[in-house]
């Protein structure tokens, strides 16, 4: 597995049919390409059946989706063991569109973190995540990310940034270990200029990579890749 390192941009493919199997390949390649000409950091979160892939092509650090622990699995769930053994480097948990019990949560981290994977929880305010702080192991990382958000054209880094940089200030007084991740309406290079001047340790995008990879223009998915990442902060610099 590599090693989910901070800074970093995610990239989504969330259950698009159109960045999956083979399509996956150039989509996943073009953004480690982008990642080592700027030496900036990527990550990407592909369907879990993709997992493997992504992990045997390239180097980039893989967030799985979703994961549950083998024994709360039914049928066709993906396991946090399974997703660990095809190369997954973290686990997004209680994402706002696959929601998780508080309960869930807690277990949910003392099994990624006896299998060494990160975990990134996902809260739509302080009062969750002092919640998920309040939990041990405490979360590798939270997501601070409201559901009104997600494929909008205006998150909290546009509409509210004072909320964001007041979430940061409390996961540092109350988590100094836990990192801050946003995410829901990221579109620009603006966006993530934003973000990480407001404190964030990561952000990331699905609805604006995947209209830009589906462009009519060839090249327009590694342009904007190569516009967020001018935007990010370099590989050596990282939020205490």
């Amino acid at each position: 597995m590599s090693e989910l390192e901070y800074p970093f941009f995610l990239v989504n493919t969330k259950t698009t049919p159109e960045v999956m199997g083979d399509d996956l390949r150039e989509f996943a390649a073009t953004v480690e390409r982008v990642a080592a000409d700027t030496e900036r950091r990527f990550a990407l979160a592909p369907q879990v059946p993709d997992i493997r892939l992504v992990a045997s092509e390239t180097t980039l650090p893989i967030v799985a989706q979703t994961a549950v622990r083998h024994e709360d699995a039914s049928i066709g769930d993906a396991t946090c063991e399974a997703v660990a053994a095809a190369g997954a480097d973290a686990v997004f948990i209680n994402h706002p569109e696959n929601e998780d019990t508080l309960a869930a949560v807690g277990r949910l981290l003392e099994r990624c973190d006896a299998l060494g994977l990160e975990s990134i929880v996902c809260v739509p305010d302080q009062q969750t995540a002092a919640a998920a702080l309040a939990f041990d192991p405490a979360p590798d990382c939270l997501l601070f990310e409201q559901h009104e958000d997600i494929a909008s054209e205006g998150g909290m880094v546009r509409s509210d940034p004072g909320v964001l940089e007041s979430f940061v200030e409390f996961v540092a007084a109350a988590g100094p270990e836990t990192r801050v991740f946003v995410g829901g309406g990221i579109r620009t290079a603006e966006d993530v200029e934003q973000a990480f001047d407001c404190g964030v340790d990561a952000t990331g995008a699905a609805s604006a990579a995947l209209e830009a990879a589906d462009s009519a223009e060839p090249d327009e998915f590694e342009a904007w890749l190569r516009t967020i990442a001018a935007a990010m902060p370099s590989a050596g610099d990282s939020n205490p």
